[in-house]
């Protein structure tokens, strides 16, 4: 690959923007990446690295460097500080998020509803719905235990280990 062309230039206010966002425990790693290597590549602020110094003490390929400068070049800072997910992509097609996983395995760890042995798809959906304040369809709630294997037949579904007790 080539030397870039590209000469990162931050003004004081942009600079400000990048170290904020690359603090702020909300940003993916992604974006804290690119932070770091728009503050190692800009010329006016600090010490300038080369792109293969970038890239080796920040840990990513030369190549993540090189898209960077280019994004940013096509598009300015805002953009090249923003995630693209495409429409195919895993995160734009999930139904649910972490949390909602989250109280879906729970109630599935759970005890079982009144009359029933054990959950099924079909009373974890209707539980979930009212738990999660939006409706969760059966083969979501199958796809996230399948994706914990998560086993709904097992007799101990690891909620409250049972304790057998001697006869005395």
């Amino acid at each position: 690959m080539g030397r870039h062309t590209t000469i990162i230039e931050l003004t004081d206010e942009q600079l400000k923007y990048v170290k904020k966002m690359r603090k702020a425990k909300s940003t993916c790693q992604t974006l804290r990446s690119r932070c770091q290597i728009f503050l190692d590549l800009d010329v006016n602020h600090g010490k300038q690295f080369t792109c293969e110094q970038c890239a080796h003490s920040n840990g990513v390929s030369i190549k993540t460097v090189y898209t960077a400068i280019q994004n940013y070049a096509t598009n300015g800072l805002e953009k090249a500080l923003t995630l693209n997910r495409g429409e195919g992509s895993n995160h734009s097609r999930r139904k649910v998020d972490g949390r909602a996983e989250a109280n879906i395995i729970k109630l599935a760890c759970g005890p079982a509803p009144e009359g029933h042995s054990r959950w099924t798809l079909r009373l974890l959906a209707d539980k979930s719905r009212i738990v999660l304040d939006e409706p969760v369809s059966k083969s979501t709630i199958g796809n996230v235990l399948k994706k914990t294997n998560f086993g709904r037949t097992k007799a101990n579904t690891g909620a409250l280990p049972t304790k057998k007790m001697p006869n005395s």
